[in-house]
């Protein structure tokens, strides 16, 4: 054997990978996460959004029989909303708290508005999201 008897970095390396390991899985954690919601297929959109730290996610999802709609996972009607975002805003979570409003692709434009005014009108802020794989052929479809 040619190491000496006591070699330092080799009882060191084991500690290093650790390090190594912890640093990866914090930096990398937060796109291992994922959000709470209602899959859907949302229209195309040149815009990322950045990540928030409090967020309630409603999704508008169109099916044969109309829209539903999604607060989180459960379903809900508006009056259902409506009440759970007021009591939401009772317990102060208006001014710390985004809502995302994810629609299908297909949803109606004014179905996606009077949901958006009533989470507006009860003091949330709002952001509505889309898929981030259609921007060029949106470009093309604005230009036409």
């Amino acid at each position: 054997m040619s190491l000496p008897e006591r070699p330092a970095l080799l009882h060191a390396l084991p500690v290093v990978n650790l390090f190594a390991l912890l640093w990866m899985f914090h930096f990398a954690g937060a796109s291992l996460t994922s959000q709470a919601g209602v899959t859907v297929d949302p229209p195309p959109s040149r815009f990322q959004l950045e990540r928030f730290r409090e967020t309630l996610v409603v999704t508008l999802v169109t099916a044969d029989s109309g829209a539903r709609i999604y607060l989180g996972r459960e379903l809900v009607d508006m009056a259902t909303l409506e009440s759970r975002l007021e009591s939401l805003r009772e317990q102060g979570a208006a001014s710390r708290t985004i809502v995302l409003l994810q629609c299908d692709a297909d949803a109606q434009v004014g179905t996606e508005r009077e949901v958006g005014e009533l989470i507006l009108g009860k003091g949330f802020r709002l952001a509505l999201t889309g898929s981030n794989d259609g921007g060029a052929e949106s470009k093309n479809a604005i230009s036409k």
